[in-house]
């Protein structure tokens, strides 16, 4: 091909995908206990358990932005050679968009003949992975850089997140929720569902009493929003929550019964740090985003 397809780490997209289609990513950093660290994409399951053994015991990391010389260097190797097609997670959760722009509007002073697209997904985590795998079959299909953009761009808000979250305190620590609401909704164990919404943004969808009626919801809402099922693998996400990642597989097998595929991935450390341990999401593909 005359071009190289690229993503971030904030896709959560599985190390086994990455190394299957050699897709080249770049790896955002979080900082924990002062040492700042990359995602791994769940190469070594340790460190995910690890890390939110850490912040159910207080622990408090942060993450940041990647500098503009640190994309320069990712991008630079394959601009020498190739165009290049960057598929970036939501511009709505984060200002780092802005530093991949400096850094392509600097490459392309230095490299004029090549063109290097960014497409702004407006999703995270396995929602933005779902976008990324159908780009890749596109590439390996031999589709020109402008229809794989193209064709992301019109379909990015049919890429679902439903969510889940086991306790308030990092909602409200990341600025989703008042400390009122999050102490109420602990007082009455409320759980609020939220999603990825037409902003690119994640937000909130309704709240239900009890975990186990959260992932009814889960399922419930999949089922309502899913398209094509028997043409795609869905997945679900979890921050170190695997049995209840597990218990809303055979919810969704019961709603959804023709699905193709479910695949259970963990949420990396990056997106864990902003929504906590035990949170839970069912991704997919579907009908445009209702919120």
């Amino acid at each position: 091909m005359s071009y190289i397809l690229m993503t971030d780490s904030n896709s959560d997209i599985p190390y086994f995908i990455v190394d299957k289609h050699q897709i080249p990513v770049v790896f955002m950093p979080y900082t924990l206990d002062g040492v700042e660290c990359f995602a791994d994409l769940g190469r070594d399951p340790s460190i995910g358990k690890a890390f939110y053994d850490k912040m159910r015991a207080g622990a408090l990391p942060i993450t940041s932005l990647l500098p503009t010389p640190v994309y320069i260097d990712y991008f630079e190797p394959i601009l020498k050679e190739q165009d290049l097609l960057f598929i970036a997670f939501s511009s709505q959760l984060s200002n780092t968009i802005l530093n991949i722009y400096e850094a392509r509007e600097e490459l392309l002073k230095k490299y004029p003949e090549r063109k290097f697209r960014v497409v702004d997904t407006m999703s995270i985590s396995a929602a933005e992975t779902l976008l990324v795998l159908r780009a890749h079959e596109m590439y390996a299909a031999g589709k020109t850089m402008d229809e794989i953009g193209d064709w992301v761009e019109e379909n990015r808000f049919r890429a679902h997140a439903i969510i889940t979250v086991d306790d308030l305190k990092y909602l409200k620590r990341g600025g989703r929720i008042s400390g009122t609401a999050a102490a109420l909704g602990t007082m009455l164990d409320l759980r609020p569902v939220l999603a990825i919404g037409k902003n690119g943004k994640i937000v909130p969808s309704e709240k239900v009493q009890g975990r186990k009626k959260a992932l009814r919801v889960l399922a419930d809402r999949t089922a309502e929003l899913i398209e094509n099922p028997e043409d795609q693998t869905l997945i679900i996400i979890n921050a170190d929550a695997q049995e209840d990642a597990e218990r809303l597989q055979d919810l969704i097998k019961a709603k959804v019964p023709g699905i193709r595929d479910i695949l259970i991935i963990p949420v990396g450390p990056v997106i864990g740090t902003h929504c906590g341990p035990g949170t839970v999401a069912s991704c997919f593909l579907g009908k445009e985003r209702p919120l």
